[in-house]
């Protein structure tokens, strides 16, 4: 079966593509600065960025990366205090095999010995039931 599309009727061009050699004004002519109507400081721009804007871009960029470390910072002194294992170390592919494999599978000792406890306890109940049931004779008899 054939993809549906929402543009039956140009299946090849989507909304709002250029065609190959268009200009980026829209008609296929590009505007002159002495065309009526336009002055030569309203002219299209073409391409570029300005100093301004590029300075405004490294501002933002600059603010943006001070951030991000500062939200690195705060999670690495909030793990700290907490006591939790650092991700970064099993992570870190210079580490030893035992020190990731330590860090990775600290979470299935404990579901592991969740498990056993479990069982346990279970089996427990399981045998105090018996020894009531069979031994002492209490229940239906």
């Amino acid at each position: 079966m054939a993809k549906r599309t929402r543009y039956p009727g140009r299946p090849t061009a989507r909304p709002g593509a250029r065609k190959p050699g268009a200009a980026p004004g829209g008609s296929g002519a590009r505007p002159s600065a002495a065309s009526p109507g336009t002055s030569g400081s309203a002219a299209l721009r073409t391409g570029g960025l300005t100093q301004a804007e590029l300075d405004r871009a490294a501002q933002i960029e600059a603010e943006l990366v001070a951030r991000e470390k500062a939200a690195i910072a705060e999670n690495a002194r909030r793990r700290a205090r907490s006591g939790r294992v650092d991700v970064a170390i099993s992570g870190d592919a210079g580490a030893p095999l035992s020190v990731r494999a330590s860090h990775e599978y600290a979470y299935v000792a404990r579901d592991v010995r969740r498990i056993v406890i479990t069982g346990t306890l279970m089996f427990s109940i399981l045998a105090v039931l018996w020894i009531l049931v069979n031994v002492v004779g209490v229940g239906p008899g």
